[in-house]
């Protein structure tokens, strides 16, 4: 998959080890007199090393790497002690990777290692705080049924929004991806019947939402890891911005899933339902 990660100038590099004491996860050594990166599964793209280098021989880029694996990290993270521990459980909150704070924190209760939460951290804290900042996956009703709701809902996981997802949740491995516009489900009456079964969703709001930067990075890296993708929007010329980024990623991701374009109308109804292709423009 493509994301974020460390990239070394080798001729920048003194081989001071600065680097290397700024990544407690482990993916730094100094090797031949100079720091070099082992092990894409231990470095989780987010540059806390960076500001330790004095010559600005790291930076961050992207391209393809196996994904971070935190539980790895953590068996180089514990045995430096808690006051490293801690340090790396604020840097994940400080990110927003609230999956991988997630799984790190379930993984210290499970093991019964003492460990200090991040301050005001929603998700360090299982079963307590803001569910919407922490990933969880459940089971949907497949059928109307006694007793249940006469229109089960067909959503499998939380959140949803696509500035609180973690591409590395367990829910986006190898799923038939949804990706709508905020409007769509208030739009169209049978929603999770004909969009939602069976999908992982993201929603987001290519007018109205914030710092739509950060949608490039996930994206991608939703895309490489999913069977299928369908995007769904509303027929206002706002939603071809979502359309567009969602385009845009497909073309710099390496894996190539389907794709299809659902186009709804104010009124709810189908006005479109076509293939796209990746970096194709509207």
């Amino acid at each position: 998959m493509k994301r974020n990660i460390i990239r070394i100038d080798q001729e920048k590099c003194t081989g001071c080890g600065l680097c290397v004491s700024g990544c407690p996860e482990g993916a730094l050594q100094l090797i031949d007199g100079k720091a070099r990166l082992v092990g894409d599964l231990l470095c989780d793209g987010l540059g806390a090393c960076i500001g330790q280098c004095p010559e600005g021989a790291l930076t961050v880029e992207v391209r393809e790497a196996e994904p971070y694996d935190e539980i790895q990290a953590l068996g180089n993270i514990i045995p430096q002690g808690p006051n490293v521990l801690a340090a790396h459980l604020k840097h994940l909150k400080d990110h927003r990777q609230e999956e991988y704070l997630r799984q790190a924190v379930t993984y210290l209760r499970e093991n019964r290692i003492p460990f200090d939460p991040p301050a005001d951290n929603a998700v360090a804290a299982p079963g307590g705080g803001c569910p919407g900042s922490r990933s969880m996956t459940f089971s949907s009703p497949q059928a109307d049924g006694v007793g249940g709701p006469s229109r089960p809902s067909r959503l499998t996981h939380w959140p949803i929004q696509l500035h609180l997802i973690s591409p590395a949740a367990p829910q986006y491995r190898d799923a038939d991806l949804l990706i709508a516009a905020d409007c769509v489900a208030f739009s169209h009456g049978d929603f999770h019947r004909d969009f939602l079964e069976g999908r992982a969703l993201v929603i987001a709001c290519p007018k109205l939402d914030a710092r739509q930067e950060a949608y490039a990075e996930k994206l991608t890296a939703l895309i490489e890891q999913a069977r299928s993708v369908r995007i769904a929007i509303m027929q206002v010329p706002c939603c071809g911005g979502l359309l567009n980024q969602v385009l845009e990623a497909a073309a710099r991701a390496g894996r190539k899933p389907p794709m299809r374009c659902i186009v709804v109308g104010l009124e709810g109804e189908i006005l479109r339902d076509t293939s796209v292709q990746a970096g194709a423009r509207i």
